[in-house]
């Protein structure tokens, strides 16, 4: 009986659209709620640190003194406590897929000085 049962599954499938996409040339549509990847505002960023120390993963570098906001984007795992501890609401979560890439690297955002304006 489970021979019948598995038979008329392969044969439904092979007339059935399949549920893979060729990513990341076809992609699906965002579900709701998907929380994406984070991104910066750099205009409004103060370089406070709170987003760094808030991060549980520890993807998140922020350096003074070279005016740098880094984030790994491998380590982080998309938890958005970073962007409800940012005082200044300059992160947010973006809900696109992040792009595919080869190797683990950072995104690295210089923020410009906004006492020179």
């Amino acid at each position: 009986m489970s021979g019948f049962k598995l038979g008329g599954m392969t044969l439904g499938s092979v007339f059935k659209k399949p549920e893979t996409t060729l990513y990341p040339f076809e992609q699906k549509v965002a579900p709701k709620g998907l929380r994406g990847h984070v991104a910066i505002s750099p205009e409004t960023c103060i370089l406070c640190g709170i987003c760094q120390k808030s991060c549980p993963c520890g993807a998140i570098t922020v350096d003074k003194k070279a005016r740098t906001w880094e984030i790994r984007r491998f380590s982080c795992v998309q938890c958005g406590a970073c962007v409800r501890s940012c005082p200044k609401a300059c992160l947010s979560m973006e809900t696109a897929y992040t792009k595919p890439a080869t190797g683990k690297s950072s995104h690295v955002v210089e923020v410009p000085d906004t006492k020179e304006r």
